[in-house]
């Protein structure tokens, strides 16, 4: 077989439950559930360290946050900063193929390329760079100039015209036409640069879709299409008192929002997410126009997830399962019968590993700065050892988050007070009732305690002090041998 083209796939705040395939009761996905049904999901595919920033760092480099540094939401910092490092599309560019990008970086400075030969780019709304080149969109973002050029826009569009923010949770319909929303328009590159792209060697396709990343602004007809949902109910458990210190009005990390509001925020989520269904459907067919499916792996997944209410919480940065847990699912070429089709994978799995499976698909080297596995043997039905469990964390409400999880169970500490939560995310899977403080479940949390310590006990921040765990420590964002390579230059 020749060397496979590549398609990674990674859109923006959905959760891992929010497929059709999954289960999920309303949303409507029927073109990822096809691609799962022909390749293998992975039930319990985890983003350590569920911000933007972070959580791409992981995945393009195919590191753990201990390793790449970035252990919370830091913006204006070079990319490869923690120590020199072979990207995603660096080995692939190294490995003989043509790579690009379309969509969201979210590096800094925004047109640094991070090993693509080239890349469309759109984030979304960068602060930073607005802050520093105003609305020359040209510096900083291909789409809007993009929009700017087509029949009927105003040459002063911008994609925050409806007002609505890039962290709010009001929901409303896109105003502009649909082939104008920054979705369609991830596709639309993708085509012609298909006409463009090297046809003496094989690809590596980044496409990055900003939503279902807030403002939660879908077409009409996929934002009109879950307004008859039940009324919202909030998931709601006996552990929320934890965060009552953090509690905010309006859009807040931690709060309560009208229960209407709620509901039309997750008409406009879902309605994002099932017009990126529709958009992977425009792009499998277009593979099958330029006879390119039979020889394409394609790679779907998430930065993290989103709360949506869940808990009294929104957005992400929380070791809990709606922010935490992300949609992985790939499917290998039609000619080649030895990926499972139709598989689901529990093991734990995580971002750092979608680097390595991907060159290890492709028979291209792994870096021996990549700290995740290939999962290329489970989706051929071997059954390798996994990793015994996995650590995440995330500053958040000015603390350190910090979570292990099996897949099984999941224990939760937070820095500032020390609270702790201990979950059976097989009896209890929304994560409704803390064993922590129950009698029979000492031992089990005294197991995982003491794995958090273990985690922790070098750390800089002081978390672990004479065997245990220390409250009150002052977290960071990135940890020390990244800021010492900031300050050499």
């Amino acid at each position: 077989m020749t060397a496979p083209n590549v398609v990674l796939i990674c859109v923006d705040q959905w959760r891992g439950d929010c497929l059709g395939v999954a289960g999920h009761p309303h949303v409507q996905t029927p073109y990822l559930d096809a691609l799962a049904r022909g390749g293998t999901r992975f039930a319990r595919a985890y983003s350590a360290t569920p911000t933007c920033v972070p959580a791409r760092v992981a995945l393009m480099t195919g590191q753990a946050q201990e390793t790449h540094g970035r252990v919370g939401y830091d913006e204006r910092i070079p990319f490869e900063v923690a120590h020199p490092v072979t990207t995603l599309p660096a080995a692939f560019r190294d490995g003989g193929y043509h790579t690009h990008a379309i969509g969201k970086m979210h590096v800094w400075p925004a047109r640094a390329r991070i090993g693509f030969d080239d890349v469309d780019l759109h984030d979304g709304f960068l602060h930073c760079e607005r802050a520093d080149f105003g609305r020359q969109f040209e510096f900083f973002d291909d789409y809007v100039p993009w929009l700017r050029n087509q029949p009927g826009v105003s040459p002063a569009a911008d994609y925050a015209d409806h007002g609505v923010h890039c962290t709010s949770t009001l929901g409303r319909p896109w105003g502009k036409a649909e082939e104008l929303h920054p979705s369609s328009w991830v596709v639309t590159r993708a085509t012609e640069w298909l006409y463009r792209r090297d046809p003496t060697k094989p690809f590596f396709l980044y496409l990055s879709f900003h939503r279902p990343h807030p403002p939660y602004d879908p077409p009409a007809w996929a934002f009109e299409q879950y307004l008859d949902l039940p009324a919202y109910e909030p998931v709601v458990g006996d552990w929320e008192h934890h965060f009552d210190p953090y509690r905010r009005d309006g859009d807040a990390f931690v709060g309560r929002l009208d229960p209407g509001a709620v509901h039309r925020a997750r008409a406009g989520y879902y309605g994002l997410m099932t017009q990126i269904d529709h958009q992977i459907s425009r792009l499998r067919e277009t593979l099958v126009d330029f006879g390119l499916a039979k020889d394409t792996i394609i790679a779907f997944t998430s930065d993290h997830g989103e709360m949506m209410g869940d808990h009294g919480m929104f957005r992400k940065g929380f070791g809990y399962e709606g922010s935490a847990r992300i949609p992985l699912l790939v499917s290998g070429p039609n000619d080649d019968d030895s990926f499972v089709r139709g598989g689901v994978v529990d093991d734990v799995v995580e971002l750092r590993d979608v680097m390595p499976t991907l060159l290890d698909l492709a028979g291209l080297p792994v870096p021996k700065t990549v700290d995740g596995r290939s999962l290329a043997p489970l989706l051929r039905g071997e059954r390798p050892a996994g990793r015994e469990y996995l650590h995440g964390e995330h500053t958040q409400l000015g603390q350190s988050l910090q979570w292990l999880t099996d897949g099984k169970t999941k224990y939760c500490w937070a820095s500032e007070r020390g609270t702790e939560e201990l979950f059976d995310l097989v009896a209890d899977p929304h994560e409704l009732h803390n064993l922590a403080a129950v009698d029979s479940h000492a031992d089990v949390l005294s197991l995982w305690r003491s794995r958090l310590v273990e985690t922790l006990a070098a750390r800089e921040e002081g978390y672990v002090s004479d065997g245990c765990l220390a409250p009150g420590r002052e977290p960071v964002t990135i940890l020390r041998h990244t800021r010492a390579r900031l300050a050499a230059g």
